[in-house]
């Protein structure tokens, strides 16, 4: 009998993943001045050794007011850069994932508190800076103005991303992927929402899209040919209850995904949201997965779905109905960081663990995990 779809490999250029099984990067509000502490080596041990094949390290600032928040991950400095390499000296002879990272800006929703300490945007005069963006609105209409990127500035951005990209090469990262969904900058820059230029970064919807282009070839530039580029995307700024808005959509999201393939891109990770505090989603499992579907029929490249995929059979159906070619899934790994071994273990396949832990096999598993396994990278 076949190995179910969750479980046969799939290849990113050059990098052939063992199974269809992705973590998503999370942020974990740890680092310091953007640097990785001991915290990740411990949280991205775990997820290295879940059973997924892929796993991304958080979204990771290219400068330091592109951090979302303080305790934000940053790749902009060699002390960075230096943090990054022990954390991924520790983990990489025990992991049995291949590793990417998610490059990101945080445009207008930079200077904010970590979530629980109120997620609110931390004033200059409180230690905070001032967040750069498209145009001056801000997220929320009781934060400062943001500082309206000039065009020189936004190509520093762009420099910026493709110096991360090449500091993540030096580090040995197997992927990465750009950060444009959720609010943040580059997602700022495509949405009419957040982007009120106008001049030839806003306005229609190809001027829109040029700043993220822009990053997207300096960064496929700077990133060695064999490895494997995606791109993050909001297919949905959610906002079709306010018509009078005009703001991102599905139609949109597949016309970017379009200029993005004719680029080189390697995938799309289909997500939404995040661009106005007055979005109205209808949250439910699989919520996300027709955006994927979708963007994988019309554009014709691979797209990671997610979305609330929780089960094994809930991820294995996405795959072999022909919704995504890969599931990510981020709070179901953080719940149970060994989901990839309990849904091999549930298929009748072998999972990759490390010997240590072998002795805790369930007897009912026990003559599956003796066999020779067959996900490690």
């Amino acid at each position: 009998m076949a190995d179910p779809t969750l479980f046969q490999p799939f290849a990113l250029r050059e990098l052939t993943l063992s199974n269809r099984i992705v973590v998503s990067p999370m942020c974990q509000y740890s680092a310091e001045d953007g640097s990785a502490t001991d915290w990740h080596v411990m949280h991205l041990g775990a997820l290295t050794q879940s059973g997924a094949a892929l796993t991304f390290i958080e979204a990771t600032a290219v400068n330091a007011e592109g951090r979302i928040t303080p305790g934000c991950l940053g790749l902009y400095s060699d002390a960075n850069e230096d943090a990054l390499r022990r954390v991924l000296a520790a983990i990489r002879p025990h992991a049995s994932a291949h590793i990417g990272v998610q490059l990101a800006h945080a445009g207008r929703k930079a200077s904010s508190r970590r979530p629980w300490e109120g997620d609110r945007q931390i004033a200059v005069r409180d230690g905070g800076w001032t967040p750069q963006a498209p145009s001056m609105r801000p997220f929320r209409d009781d934060e400062a103005p943001s500082h309206a990127l000039k065009v020189d500035e936004i190509a520093r951005i762009v420099a910026d991303f493709a110096l991360a990209a090449r500091r993540a090469d030096r580090l040995g990262l197997d992927a990465i992927e750009l950060h444009c969904a959720h609010g943040y900058l580059l997602h700022e820059f495509l949405s009419p929402v957040a982007n009120r230029r106008d001049d030839a970064y806003g306005g229609s919807l190809a001027n829109r899209m040029r700043a993220p282009l822009e990053v997207f070839d300096a960064v496929r530039a700077a990133w060695p040919v064999h490895k494997p580029l995606g791109v993050r995307v909001s297919a949905s700024d959610w906002l079709e209850h306010e018509p009078e808005t005009p703001s991102w959509t599905l139609d949109d999201t597949v016309a970017f995904a379009r200029e993005l393939k004719q680029r080189g891109c390697d995938w799309i990770d289909a997500s939404s949201g995040g661009i106005s505090p007055h979005q109205k989603i209808a949250v439910g499992p699989g919520y996300q997965l027709h955006f994927a579907e979708r963007i994988r029929r019309e554009v014709g490249l691979p797209v990671i779905g997610i979305g609330l995929i929780t089960e094994p059979a809930q991820a294995e159906a996405a795959i072999a109905e022909g919704r995504c070619d890969l599931v990510a899934m981020a709070r179901a790994f953080l719940w149970n960081p060994r989901w990839g071994w309990h849904a091999a273990a549930n298929a009748g396949l072998p999972a990759v663990l490390p010997p240590q832990y072998l002795r805790a096999v369930p007897r009912a598993f026990a003559p599956v995990f003796a066999a020779k396994p067959s996900g490690a990278r």
